[in-house]
């Protein structure tokens, strides 16, 4: 057996095969939650690779569930190995929703106070989210050139959520880190308690 999976299946186990066109996708680390304050992938800790190994890094987030109600899932950058999370940021968000018992109007929102100009902080990906038994956030974000010295950092991410007061979410959000230099740790948390559950991949895609 190869090891090459002939499609993304978005799980742990091996190489797997993009479309047509594409390249390969390697995994590199799993990292899950049971009441974690965060999940930081570090470069050259634990197994993780976050170098000029891979232009294109992507995570993947499988049914993140708070320990507080309303939380927001985020994410920051670092360019020291995890001593600060705390890279500028360029940021725009954007989400469509639809509420469970079908009252009021789907629509699609921009979030001016979740989007970011310059700031340090964390960058909201998915907001609100419940902590019901059965709620939850999966998505997806990526991360390109995070190694260059060079250019900014691109990233992109777009996920689905169950929201706090049951509403079915759609999230997008899109940006980039304001530096020059390499960044090689990324952190994720919630905005106020815990990840109660859910994990993170991590997989670099060969040109």
């Amino acid at each position: 057996m190869s090891g090459i999976v002939g499609q993304n299946t978005l799980d742990g186990s091996g190489l797997i095969k993009s479309p047509e066109g594409g390249g390969a996708w390697n995994f590199i680390k799993k990292l899950t939650a049971s009441a974690s304050s965060d999940l930081s992938f570090v470069d050259g800790t634990d197994d993780v690779v976050l170098d000029s190994t891979y232009k294109t890094y992507f995570f993947t987030f499988n049914n993140m569930h708070p320990e507080t109600d309303h939380a927001d899932f985020q994410f920051n950058m670092s360019i020291d190995t995890g001593s600060n999370y705390n890279v500028a940021k360029t940021s725009i968000r954007i989400s469509a929703y639809h509420k469970e018992n079908d009252s009021g109007t789907p629509s699609v929102v921009y979030h001016a106070s979740s989007d970011l100009a310059q700031g340090t902080g964390a960058q909201f990906l998915f907001q609100n989210i419940g902590n019901d038994s059965d709620q939850c956030a999966s998505g997806y974000l990526y991360l390109f050139e995070p190694s260059s010295t060079t250019f900014v950092k691109h990233f992109i991410s777009r996920g689905q959520l169950a929201e706090g007061t049951e509403y079915s979410e759609e999230n997008y959000t899109a940006g980039y880190g304001n530096t020059t230099s390499a960044v090689d740790a990324i952190q994720f948390s919630m905005s106020t308690g815990n990840i109660d559950a859910g994990d993170i991949c991590l997989y670099g895609i060969s040109s």
